[in-house]
């Protein structure tokens, strides 16, 4: 008769309730005639207490008391309000007066990682010396890992942040669509591609879906999107690359001007970044317990700065850079700082990139031929995406890859698409592990990737 329930439902409510719960052994301790564990789902626990009495003998005791840590049980008994406080526990109000105790999955006595010193702040372990887990030995025993409270947080606003966004486009009237993976040509016209034998031939992993969201346009679906993995074969090992990596796709055919589609795009960060603070206070919280980090600003409408205009506040501050040049990473990241001083945001635009940085299929400025009708927006001074209007004139497009050096055999496809008529249109892809970091706050998209993948690491 006892209902089965989740840790996180175990409030004053249930007081005097019986119930059923099933959860991992977290920590135990015997003391005397009585055994004190500390029961985990996910990012929630309760304390339940094993004592002599009516429904428990020492042999109970004794049984609770050497289960293994990470062990699965399932436990019948009755929620009791506590008479102090529980602190260590999510759920501090009451405690579970265990009846009976069944272990489902026994853990090995020997753990590759102790999950208290995985969520323990690194400051707060230096200063009393007690253990904290780095970082390789975290993803090398990854499974271990995503179990602390920190990890499921992050997992579940991640899983938010997609859920956010295609809550956002469809109500925008977007269509989602599935690209290829395997192609027959480099999606951005470089070399930073994985080859992969196909038969009697080679392909490639897409880099991005780029050219089947054009497609897509030309097709008349007119607002696309998509979530899907994207290969980067760049030998960078960086707090901030993968190589491979969770992409969401924007493309959408506009009417007047491309800033039509930098706006809906900006507003689907501000609505992912409202959402995120509405439906996700728990998840924030806990991850800022280990890793603290002032709450995420931005605006409505979103900042949009031009690039002369950014390049012209890091020369203020001592930058010496070219009208043409790209932008560093320590030159982002100063940006960022200074335009957080300045404006109070750490979400804003920027325009009107110099076409010499820029893809061979970004529109140049129709008004400066040496800038483009291209942007990047950026979080706490990192960029999160990537956009431009796309050149729809073959022509054109056909010019630009030849002053690119680019193969016209090898995209021949694509220039194809646009023969049959093509609308204006622009778009951009974000990097859904680096948005997750930024968001939090956090110094390694590996922390926010799964099971990441980079040029040192293929397991597990």
């Amino acid at each position: 008769d006892r209902v089965l329930v989740c840790i996180k439902d175990l409030t004053l409510e249930k007081a005097d309730q019986e119930v059923w719960v099933r959860g991992r052994i977290h920590t135990s301790r015997a003391k005397g005639k009585q055994c004190f564990l500390v029961l985990r789902q996910q990012q929630f626990n309760i304390q339940a207490l094993v004592a002599v009495g009516q429904h428990a003998s020492k042999q109970m005791v004794k049984f609770a008391a050497n289960i293994t840590k990470e062990s699965i049980v399932d436990i019948e008994g009755v929620v009791r309000k506590a008479y102090q406080k529980i602190g260590g526990c999510t759920q501090q109000d009451v405690e579970l007066h265990v009846q009976r105790i069944y272990v489902i999955s026994s853990a090995e006595p020997r753990l590759p990682l102790q999950l208290d010193d995985a969520v323990r702040p690194e400051v707060e372990g230096e200063e009393d010396g007690r253990a904290t887990v780095n970082q390789d030995t975290r993803l090398d025993n990854r499974i271990i890992d995503l179990r602390t409270s920190t990890s499921q947080a992050i997992f579940c606003l991640q899983s938010g942040i997609c859920q956010l966004f295609r809550e956002t486009l469809i109500r925008k009237g977007f269509v989602e669509i599935q690209t290829p993976k395997i192609i027959s040509a480099a999606s951005e016209g470089g070399a930073n591609v994985f080859t992969v034998s196909y038969f009697k031939t080679s392909a490639y992993l897409a880099q991005s879906p780029q050219l089947y969201k054009q497609m897509c346009i030309c097709a008349d679906f007119e607002k696309v999107f998509c979530v899907g993995p994207v290969f980067r074969a760049e030998d960078s090992n960086t707090h901030r690359h993968l190589t491979e990596f969770v992409g969401l796709d924007i493309e959408m055919a506009f009417n007047y001007h491309y800033h039509e589609v930098v706006d809906e795009i900006a507003d689907t960060l501000v609505q992912i970044f409202k959402g995120l603070q509405e439906r996700f206070q728990t998840e924030i919280q806990t991850v800022s317990k280990q890793f603290p980090c002032e709450p995420f600003k931005f605006l409505e409408p979103t900042l949009r700065l031009e690039y002369r205009e950014g390049v012209a506040m890091l020369r203020e501050a001592g930058v010496e850079m070219g009208d043409e040049e790209d932008l560093s990473t320590p030159n982002e990241k100063l940006l960022g700082r200074l335009v957080k001083e300045k404006y109070d945001t750490d979400f804003y635009i920027l325009d009107k990139y110099p076409l010499a940085v820029r893809p061979f299929y970004t529109m140049p400025d129709p008004a400066n031929p040496k800038t483009s009708n291209s942007y990047d927006m950026f979080m706490r001074g990192e960029e999160i995406l990537s956009g431009a209007q796309r050149i729809h004139d073959p022509e054109l497009l056909t010019e630009r890859a030849k002053h690119h050096g680019i193969d016209l055999e090898k995209i021949k496809a694509y220039i194809d698409s646009f023969r049959f008529g093509a609308p204006p249109h622009a778009g951009g892809g974000i990097g859904l592990e680096r948005v997750t970091m930024l968001y939090l706050g956090l110094h390694n998209v590996r922390q926010t990737s799964m099971f990441p993948r980079d040029p040192k690491r293929l397991t597990p």
